[in-house]
Formats: structure tokens, C-alpha cells, sequence
């Protein structure tokens, strides 16, 4: 990141002096920090958690600069937030999924949980020949990067909304929350490039990350989402994958009812 200075906005919940470990949050594209509210009062009496704003989200600096983002520019907005020899935990949905997997990496010797919910590095599909799954994502990716060059924000958004939230879903979307989606959507942009030029390689994810990792993932989200959990799952035998029934890939959103006591379940087990 060119920025000399990047501010880094949050919102945080819990008591900072209890001895359980710092739970840290990442948020999925589109959606920015405040998608965990819920889920922050859930846990608030046994956790200090701070989800964070990534690039453009909320009052954290947006990305400027011509250079290509990384997950490691993303994890790296968390550096602030721990300190020397601190216990944490990151939980990642999505986008923040896949940054929450490099900052684990990052932060190795802090980190004791890993707890993902969809994380999406589409790239592994094409490293491992799922094509099938890698040329689905990736026809959106290319169809949405063009839409939004071009300044068509709104039938990018009508095609990014139907694909993660099921067809129809932006029409019953209100008025005021279609400006705020569209706004979250632009920082996308970005954030594609993020997902599909990662270079690490699966085995460098599963050695590089050593604490315990929980996936959890829906019985009905979209079929690129799928293979990439069939990926993991194959190639990661110690990481434990949960399927929930329903809920499709933005389920901390639209099941937090059933997926916030499993993700305190899952905190609790270390």
C-alpha cells in the first residue's frame, strides 16, 4: 500500500480484561465490519472482540494506489491490535475468510484458533484443475470487474447480489441499503484481483498455518464455494469442516441465529 498513513476504522465489544484470547474479525466483501454486531453481543461476556474494517469499508483509508491488493494487505490491518506474546483468535467470513487465513500465517505464533466461514481463494480451484468450479466464480469476477469499469454499478450489483444471495435478491433489496451495497461494492474491485493472484499454495496454507482451524460451511451455497471446500477438505485432514443445512454462503447474515452459538462453541474449544 502507497498510503503513509493508513487508518484502520473498528468497532469492538467485550471486556478487554479477561483472560479468554482476543477474538478478531473479518468481514466479507461488501458487507464491512458491522456484518458481526450479532454474533459481538453473543459472545461479548466471555470475549473482547474487535472487528475490523478492511480497505474502503467504513473510515479505514480506502485503496489507492495502482498497485495489486493482497490478502496480506488486508491481514496486515490487524498488526495494531496485537500485542507482543497476546493469545487471538480471527474468524473470517468470505473475502475475510481467505484474509484471516494469511493473517494466521502472519501472526503464527499469536494465533491459537482459526475459526472460516467460506473462506474464497478461487485461485486454489484453478491450481488443482477444479475448472468447472474456477471458470463459474471467475465469469462472474470478469462479467462484475467490467460492469464496474465501465460505471454500470448497478447491474454489477444486480449480478454480484443474485449470485451470493439467490436470484431476485437484489430487487427485494431496499432503496437505501442499494446505495450502501453498491458503495461496499466498488471496493470489490480490488479485492478480486486479491483472490485470484494469490500465490500460495494449498500445502503452504495447511503448513503455514498451525493453530487449530474450524470450517464452517452451508449445505446450499453457490457450486464454486463447493468445490472449494471439497479442495480443502481433501487436502487439510486436520482441519474440522461443519456443514450447516441452510443458510447459503452469506449465512452469519441470514442464519445468525443457528451459526453464532457454534461459532461460541467453537471459541470455547481450544
Amino acid at each position: 500500500m502507497s498510503n503513509k498513513i493508513i487508518n484502520v476504522d473498528y468497532i469492538e465489544a467485550g471486556k478487554s480484561n479477561t483472560n479468554s484470547p482476543k477474538v478478531i474479525l473479518f468481514h466479507s466483501s461488501v458487507a464491512g465490519a458491522k456484518q458481526w454486531r450479532k454474533l459481538m453481543v453473543h459472545v461479548s461476556d466471555e470475549y473482547h472482540t474487535i472487528a475490523i474494517n478492511m480497505f474502503g469499508y467504513g473510515d479505514t483509508t480506502p485503496w489507492k494506489t495502482r498497485n495489486t491488493q493482497s490478502f496480506k494487505d488486508q491481514a496486515l490491518l490487524a498488526s495494531q491490535f496485537i500485542k507482543e506474546g497476546e493469545d487471538v483468535i480471527f474468524i473470517g467470513h468470505s473475502f475475510g475468510g481467505s484474509v484471516a487465513m494469511k493473517a494466521a500465517s502472519i501472526f503464527s505464533e499469536n494465533v491459537s484458533k482459526l475459526i472460516l466461514i467460506e473462506p474464497n481463494p478461487f485461485y486454489l480451484l484453478e491450481q488443482h484443475g477444479r475448472l468447472d468450479g474456477f471458470d463459474n466464480i471467475n465469469s462472474i469476477r470478469k462479467t462484475v470487474q467490467s460492469l464496474g469499469e465501465a460505471g454500470n454499478w448497478g447491474k454489477a450489483a444486480l449480478l454480484f447480489s443474485d449470485y451470493w444471495n439467490g436470484e431476485g435478491s437484489w430487487d427485494a433489496t431496499p432503496a437505501t441499503r442499494k446505495e450502501k451495497f453498491i458503495h461496499g461494492l466498488q471496493q470489490t474491485h480490488y479485492e478480486w484481483d486479491a483472490i485470484f493472484k494469490e500465490d500460495t499454495s494449498l500445502d503452504q496454507w495447511v503448513n503455514n498455518i498451525t493453530s487449530s482451524v474450524d470450517v464452517i460451511h452451508a449445505k446450499d451455497t453457490v457450486f464454486a464455494i463447493k468445490e472449494l471446500m471439497s479442495l480443502l477438505a481433501s487436502s487439510a485432514p486436520k482441519w474440522n469442516f461443519i456443514e450447516a443445512e441452510l443458510g447459503g454462503h452469506m449465512i452469519p447474515l441470514t442464519r445468525p441465529d443457528y451459526i453464532n452459538p457454534i461459532i461460541l462453541k467453537l471459541l470455547r474449544d481450544i
